[in-house]
C-alpha cells in the first residue's frame, strides 16, 4: 500500500495577503521566504526610508520559541530604538502571515501564522519530493545553478595502493559537494582524477622486479603491491640508486616502452576495480574516471609552448620553471632536469583538456591543505597563461588526517575502518537486548550505522548518538504506516486539516522542515557539510521527543491521525534527502 501523494507544483496561495517579490527569493521552493518578506514590509513601511529589500536583509532566524528576529540598530536609522519598535508595532495587525510580535530591548521578534505555516510547509515539502528512484528533485533543491556546468575533482588515491583514510577525507566532501551542486540545479561531473603516473611506478616497477611474485599478484593484486611498495621504499633509503633506477624506469615509459608499461597497465585495472567497490560500500559514484596518465602528452607540449611564447618560463640547470616570487608563491617547476614531466605539468595541460572538452563554468579540486601551495601555484600560473575560466577554479581544501605513513607502511586503511565502526556499533546494539532482537538484519544496520559514523565523525561532527538517531528516525517514520493501514490511501492535501496538529512539537518539527532550502543555499555558499549533519540531528531530535505528544497508533480521531501522519511522511522525506546530501543511504528498516 503505498503512503505517496501524487506530487503537483507548489504555488502560495492567491488568497493570502499580497507581498512584494524580493530579488534571490523563491517562495515557491522556499516558502520561509515569503514570510520573511512579510515582515519585512511591515518593517519597512513603518520606517521609512527603508526598503523591502534593505528590511529582508536584517530577518534572522529567531532563538527557540520565536521564528525570526530583526535587531534595529542595524539599520543606523536616526531616533531611539524604542521608538522605531513603537512605530512598527503600530502598524501591526495580525494577519495570515505574521501572527505575533514582541519588542524586547532592541530586537523585534516574529511569530509565524501557525496554520499558514503547517499548511505552506507540508504543501511544499508534499509538491518537491519525488520517489528517489524516479530521481527527480528533492525538497530543498533549488534551480540557482541552471544551466550551469561543474566539474568536481575529488578522492583520487594513487593506484597499486589500497584506499586509505587519507583519501576518505576527499571522497566525503567531494561526495557531497557533487550532491550539493546537483541540488542546486548545476550539471555535475564527478572525477576521480587517479594517481597512476609518476617516479613512484617506477620505483614499484623496480621493486616488483626484487619482491614481486605473480602468484601473491594474482592472489591479491592490491594488497602485494602495496607490501612491494612498502619494502623499495625502505630500500631507496638506505641506498640512493634504488631512486635514480626508478626515474630511469619512468623515463621508459614515458617514452612509451612497452615492456616498462606492461605491467603498470594491469597495475592500473586491479587498482581501479578494487576503487569501484569501495566507493559502492561508501554510497560514492563517480562519472569519470581519468588520471595523470591520461592527460595528452600533447597539451602538456602546448601548455609549455605557450609559457615559452609568453615568456614566463626560466631555465634552471636544464630544469625549466616559472618564478612567482612576486605573489609569494616561489617558484614552480614545470619540467625536470631529464626531461620528465611533472606533476604541475601535467595538472596546467588536464585543466586546459577539461575546458576544451567540458566547457565548464565551474571546476573544484577538494584537496587537502597540504596542497595549498602547489593547488595556488597551479591556479596562478594558468591566470598568468590568460585563460579567462581560470578565474573559475575553486579550491576546498581540508586538515590532514594524522598518524599515517604509506610508506613506512602504517597507513590505516578504509576496509579496516569500516569493519571496525561495524563490530563496534554492533556491540552497542547488542547491549539493548529488546531492540537487538527485533532488527531484521542487524549485520547490515551495524555496517551502515557505522560507515555512517564514519563520514559523520570525518564532518567534524561526534558521531554515536546523532548517527544513530538519524538512521533510527528515518527507520521508524518509514515503518509507521506499517501498523496503521486504516489511513491509507492518505487524502489529496487539500483535504487534510493540517489546523488538527495544535502541539508545539508538531509545530517545532513543521518549521524545522522549512529551513532545510536555506540549509541547503547556506551549505553551497560555505561548502561546508556541518550545516546539514546538524539540521538532520535537530530534526531527528525534534521527530523523537515527539512521539509521545503527537501519537498516530491509538488516535480515535481519523482525520487528526492522518494529518499526524501526513506530517511524519513529510519529515521521513526531508530527513531522507538530508541524508543522501551527505551520501549517506537512509535504512528503510531497523
Amino acid at each position: 500500500m503505498s503512503t505517496a501523494l501524487q506530487p503537483s507544483p507548489f504555488t502560495v496561495p492567491s488568497n493570502l495577503p499580497s507581498i512584494p517579490h524580493v530579488s534571490e527569493t523563491d517562495p515557491t521552493r522556499c516558502v520561509l521566504d515569503a514570510f520573511r518578506t512579510a515582515i519585512a514590509q511591515l518593517v519597512a513601511e513603518a520606517l521609512p526610508p527603508l526598503t523591502v529589500e534593505q528590511v529582508y536583509q536584517g530577518v534572522d532566524y529567531g532563538k527557540k520559541g520565536v521564528d525570526f528576529t530583526v535587531a534595529l540598530p542595524r539599520f543606523r536609522l536616526p531616533g531611539k530604538v524604542d521608538e522605531l519598535a513603537k512605530k512598527v508595532l503600530s502598524k501591526f495587525q495580525p494577519n495570515e502571515w505574521i501572527e505575533n510580535i514582541v519588542h524586547d530591548r532592541a530586537f523585534l521578534h516574529f511569530t509565524c501564522s501557525t496554520s499558514t505555516l503547517l499548511s505552506l510547509v507540508l504543501n511544499q515539502v508534499h509538491s518537491l519530493t519525488y520517489d528517489t528512484a524516479s530521481k527527480q528533485p528533492e525538497y530543498g533543491q533549488n534551480s540557482s545553478g541552471a544551466g550551469k556546468r561543474v566539474i568536481i575533482e575529488y578522492s583520487s588515491p594513487n593506484i597499486a595502493k589500497s584506499f586509505h583514510v587519507g583519501h576518505l577525507r576527499s571522497t566525503i566532501i567531494g561526495a557531497f559537494l557533487s550532491n550539493l551542486y546537483k541540488a542546486c540545479g548545476w550539471e555535475v561531473i564527478s572525477m576521480n582524477y587517479l594517481g597512476d603516473w609518476g617516479t613512484q611506478f617506477g620505483l614499484i616497477a623496480v621493486g616488483f622486479q626484487k619482491y614481486g611474485s605473480q602468484e601473491e599478484l594474482e592472489k591479491d593484486a592490491i594488497k602485494h603491491l602495496f607490501e612491494v611498495y612498502v619494502k623499495v621504499n625502505a630500500d631507496a633509503e638506505k641506498d640512493p640508486e634504488v631512486k635514480v633506477e626508478a626515474a630511469a624506469w619512468f623515463k621508459r615509459m614515458e617514452d612509451g616502452d612497452e615492456e616498462a608499461l606492461r605491467n603498470w597497465r594491469v597495475w592500473r585495472e586491479l587498482s581501479v576495480r578494487k576503487y569501484e567497490e569501495e566507493y559502492a560500500r561508501l554510497n560514492v559514484h563517480f562519472d569519470v574516471y581519468t588520471g595523470e596518465s591520461q592527460v595528452g602528452k600533447e597539451w602538456q607540449d602546448k601548455a609549455l609552448d605557450r609559457l615559452n611564447t609568453m615568456g614566463l618560463i626560466d631555465d634552471h640547470e636544464g630544469a625549466k620553471l616559472v618564478n612567482l616570487e612576486k605573489w609569494k608563491l616561489g617558484k614552480a617547476v614545470v619540467r625536470k632536469k631529464d626531461g620528465t614531466s611533472i606533476y604541475l605539468t601535467r595538472d596546467i595541460g588536464g585543466a586546459i583538456e577539461r575546458y576544451e572538452k567540458y566547457k565548464f563554468d565551474k571546476m573544484i579540486y577538494v584537496v587537502a591543505s597540504q596542497q595549498d601551495l602547489h593547488l595556488a601555484q597551479f591556479f596562478k600560473v594558468l591566470k598568468l597563461m590568460e585563460f579567462p575560466w581560470a578565474d573559475n577554479l575553486e579550491h576546498v581544501n581540508y586538515g590532514l588526517v594524522l598518524g599515517m605513513s604509506t610508506r613506512k607502511g602504517t597507513a590505516v586503511f578504509l576496509d579496516q575502518i569500516i569493519r571496525e565502526a561495524a563490530s563496534v556499533m554492533h556491540d552497542q546494539m547488542r547491549k539493548n537486548e529488546v531492540k537487538y532482537n527485533s532488527i531484521e538484519d542487524p549485520e547490515m544496520v551495524a555496517q551502515e550505522i557505522g560507515i555512517t559514523g564514519v563520514k559523520i565523525q570525518d564532518m567534524g561532527c561526534e558521531a554515536n548518538q546523532q548517527l544513530y538517531l538519524q538512521l533510527g528516525s528515518h527507520a521508524l517514520l518509514r515503518g509507521r504506516h506499517r501498523p496503521n493501514p486504516q489511513l491509507f490511501p492518505l487524502p489529496p492535501p487539500s483535504e487534510i486539516n493540517t489546523a488538527l496538529l495544535s502541539e508545539p512539537a508538531a509545530r517545532e518539527i513543521v518549521f524545522l522542515l522549512g529551513t532545510y532550502p536555506d540549509v541547503v543555499k547556506t551549505a553551497q555558499r560555505t561548502h561546508e557539510p556541518s550545516g546539514v549533519v546538524t539540521f538532520a540531528f535537530r530534526l531527528s531530535h525534534a521527530i523523537s521527543s515527539a512521539w509521545e505528544t503527537v501519537v498516530v497508533m491509538g488516535e480515535a480521531d481519523v482525520e487528526k491521525a492522518r494529518a499526524r501522519m501526513w506530517m511524519y511522511i513529510c519529515a521521513r522525506d526531508v530527513l531522507g534527502a538530508a541524508l543522501r546530501l551527505l551520501s549517506i543511504k537512509p535504512l528503510e528498516r531497523m
